[in-house]
């Protein structure tokens, strides 16, 4: 026993030496920051320009019949009328409403890049306009912030390009490497008939990029623990999509004499065992990455964390997966979206049916989720069906250590200074899906700050950004440009 205590008392103490040590190395990597770049451009031009584009309801409904086609042709004509040097100056080939420009480089042995967005938004919610600060399309410019559908997601990157391209035209600024300006229409309904198109037109053409850059994440600030600089994540790879029908089912009848258990009661017990038996996931590979780089920048707290993960790996793993945006980081999300069951009040049901959206992650397959959805929840009373669409695996990993990304990371820091640039992954999907299959490498980043507190107007209530932060954003997209086509 003496034995046994005395080991502890010298084990303990060196334990605890280990994991302090480990902590203090775990730096980032030295390096000299680059000098700053000065871009002096007329903020109040920019934000009018951005502010127009917004009041163009440019939806996307999944009911392709409800489309406002006039918004969309509308919107073509103010970006030549309202980016004379840029639509004069450069080819356009159109993919339905998708619109592809062609920057010839100098060199064209040089293979070129691609930079895109696009300009179609998702609905407002029927229902919540009242809960808008300001009118969903009206573009406002209040409280130094504009205002409306598009302004996160995408048109200030389609803005925000056109604005530095047209920059670089009138500057005289002419690219030794061939530049693709790719601008979707469809990209909220799954970019089938524009980004795909254009893809394929490239493939046709034997034209392969060597990288290219869509939207995906921003400059963070205020989304990770221990962290008090903002976070560049450039995301190299996206989740991939399945959505699986889980259906209760059970004897139908009159509702004054139901059984034990009806179909929705299967039903709800089944999707509660979804949400408590998630995917497996752990922090590896590229979410690894991502926090190993950005965590070298925490406070010595977090440090000690995630410089020692033998010791403290699960708790990380545990602590990460109740936060939403760590759990989809870690693993293949689970999310019940839609319920179906009765036609009446008083009728049960034969079956009540769930729609289950799951967002792949790069080591899981469309396969795997299905096996899994149907190891958790199938048996005589509960069926797992596949949709009509199939479903996509998550896509191909870019590299971080690549000319592409080296540009983007250098391109952020001549503008914003000392910031954390770290590879991420997008949780949700972008037009890259299709580009990726004609490029290199694809990234997904769009160079404006965004805050915790502006994140909810993604796809949700008052969409908005502020006119400094969009300002900067095109001063980056300049130098991405200019330093990615040098």
């Amino acid at each position: 026993m003496k034995v046994l205590f005395r080991s502890i008392i010298f084990i303990v103490p060196l334990l605890v030496l280990v994991v302090l040590f480990r902590a203090m190395l775990h730096n980032p990597s030295e390096e000299l920051l680059p000098n700053k770049v000065d871009i002096f451009l007329d903020e109040e031009a920019l934000s009018v320009h951005l502010s127009e584009s917004i009041q163009f309801p440019t939806i996307s409904n999944q009911d392709a019949s409800k489309r406002n086609n006039e918004a969309f042709k509308d919107f073509q004509n103010w970006i030549a009328r309202t980016y004379g040097a840029f639509h004069a100056n450069l080819s356009l080939k159109k993919f339905n409403e998708t619109l592809l420009y062609e920057w010839k480089g100098t060199d064209t042995n040089l293979k070129p890049i691609l930079v895109t967005g696009h300009y179609d938004v998702v609905p407002v919610i029927p229902g919540t306009e009242n809960l808008w600060k300001q009118p969903p399309f009206s573009g406002r410019i209040d409280s130094g912030y504009i205002w409306g559908r598009g302004a996160l997601d995408d048109k200030s990157g389609v803005v925000g390009i056109l604005e530095a391209a047209s920059y670089l035209i009138n500057s005289g600024y002419e690219p030794r490497r061939t530049i693709y300006f790719s601008f979707g229409h469809d990209e909220e309904v799954g970019g089938i008939n524009g980004a795909a198109l254009v893809a394929q037109y490239l493939k046709e053409e034997g034209i392969q990029l060597t990288w290219s850059l869509d939207e995906g994440s921003f400059l963070l600030d205020g989304f990770l623990p221990g962290l008090d600089k903002p976070v560049a994540s450039i995301n190299v790879a996206e989740k991939g999509s399945v959505t699986l029908q889980v259906v209760g089912k059970a004897a139908g009848g009159h509702s004054s004499m139901p059984p034990k258990q009806t179909a929705v009661g299967f039903l709800a017990q089944a999707i509660t065992q979804l949400e408590n038996n998630r995917m497996p996931g752990d922090l590896e590979g590229l979410s690894l990455k991502m926090f190993d780089e950005a965590s070298r920048h925490m406070t010595f707290l977090y440090k000690i964390a995630f410089a020692n993960r033998w010791l403290f790996g699960s708790l990380i793993d545990s602590y990460l997966s109740e936060v939403p945006f760590g759990n989809a980081v870690l693993r293949t999300t689970t999310a019940p979206t839609m319920l179906s069951g009765s036609i009446k009040t008083n009728v049960l049901p034969i079956e009540a049916i769930a729609i289950v959206n799951f967002r792949l992650h790069p080591r899981d397959s469309v396969e795997d989720v299905i096996n899994h959805v149907k190891r958790v929840v199938e048996n005589e009373n509960v069926e797992v069906r596949s949709m009509a669409w199939k479903g996509r695996p998550a896509s191909i990993v870019s590299s971080w250590q690549s000319e592409g990304y080296s540009v983007i990371s250098q391109s952020v820091k001549e503008i914003y200074g000392d910031v954390v640039v770290a590879p991420g992954l997008m949780i949700a999907g972008s037009d890259s899906r299709h580009y990726g299959k004609v490029a290199d490498d694809a990234y997904r980043f769009n160079p404006f700050p965004l805050s915790s507190k502006e994140f909810g107007g993604f796809h949700g209530t008052n969409e908005r950004i502020r006119v400094e932060d969009f300002r900067k954003g095109v001063e980056a997209y300049i130098l991405i440009i200019k330093n990615g086509s040098s």
